[in-house]
């Protein structure tokens, strides 16, 4: 029986390491994530997919900075547009190109796509998400003095832009996503989480300058889509607790209630699996229907049952 499955790609699904980040680079990850996914992409499943952006729009950035002395700067939410035109071209390419030897031909189409957010969200006013090159402290000081950044220290690393994460409330292009999804076509949408706007006084939108979070994009479309599965691919096959530790253990299966649970007890780190959990339990309790968290060499196995974490009712 035919499913609608929402599959969220990760950044692993785009730059294997910090050796492979050029262009070349990162079309054969996504092939590679396209041939993983190959046994799905056969079948008669309707399938949407989303994609991360972080590194891509730090690339941008930094690009911007070094030629700050001869050209203008990117606004965020023009980065984010631009990384969502590029990296869609990327992986629609490979899904056709896999697909492609097949005798049931699939079309395969890019969405690019705006999402609604509240200019009243409190990150506006305490933005936390980092994003760009790290730079020293003196940097970052500069930075928030003379261009009015938010900087903050990130993990020990060193200083990072820290930029406004609003909650994604509407998919504005979500009736031709639907169409398209229901029609059969291998649809990429929402990709790193949209392009932010807002609803101005007079009803027009406006971009801002933010980024959305792309499991909990995937997730609002997952939902508004009424998908059947939502998937997030990831860099582990399955959920640990205690990750890292000596009695680490993987869980195959897990209830919304074990998932709070678990996330009370500090199992899920803020930055990496925790986000991703949050999104799953928002999916799960308003759909009653199940998610799956994986790692792209497993996507096919996943859906099959045979490898993953189960978040279940």
């Amino acid at each position: 029986m035919s499913e609608t499955i929402v599959i969220a790609i990760g950044g692993n699904s785009l730059i294997t390491d910090a050796q492979h980040v050029t262009v070349p680079a990162q079309y054969e990850a996504a092939f590679a994530t396209a041939r993983n996914l190959r046994p799905v992409r056969a079948s008669d499943h309707r399938i949407a997919i989303v994609h991360g952006n972080g590194p891509q729009v730090s690339f941008i950035l930094r690009q911007a900075q070094l030629g700050a002395a001869e050209l203008h700067m990117v606004p965020l939410d023009s980065c984010v547009a631009d990384t969502q035109g590029a990296l869609d071209y990327n992986i629609q390419t490979a899904i056709r190109n896999v697909i492609g030897g097949l005798e049931q031909q699939r079309n395969v189409l890019t969405i690019v796509t705006e999402v609604l957010v509240d200019e009243a969200d409190p990150s506006f006013s305490d933005p936390s998400e980092p994003i760009g090159t790290f730079m020293s402290e003196k940097e970052a000081m500069a930075r928030r003095d003379r261009d009015g950044w938010a900087v903050a220290e990130d993990a020990g690393r060193g200083w990072r832009w820290v930029v406004p994460s609003p909650r994604p409330l509407e998919i504005l292009e979500l009736p031709v996503i639907r169409q398209l999804v229901e029609s059969g076509t291998i649809t990429i949408a929402a990709g790193g989480g949209g392009i932010p706007v807002i609803r101005t006084p007079d009803g027009s939108y406006a971009g801002v300058e933010a980024v959305i979070d792309k499991d909990l994009a995937a997730s609002l479309l997952a939902r508004s889509l009424g998908a059947d599965r939502f998937v997030i691919s990831t860099a582990v096959e399955k959920v640990y607790l205690n990750y890292g530790k000596p009695v680490q253990r993987a869980v195959e299966e897990m209830s919304v209630a074990a998932a709070r649970d678990y996330t009370a007890d500090g199992h899920f780190a803020r930055g990496s699996m925790l986000p991703k959990i949050q999104t799953m339990i928002e999916f799960v309790e308003a759909t009653g229907r199940q998610g799956i968290i994986t790692d792209p060499e497993h996507l096919a196995a996943a859906l099959e049952g045979e490898s993953d974490t189960h978040i279940v009712p």
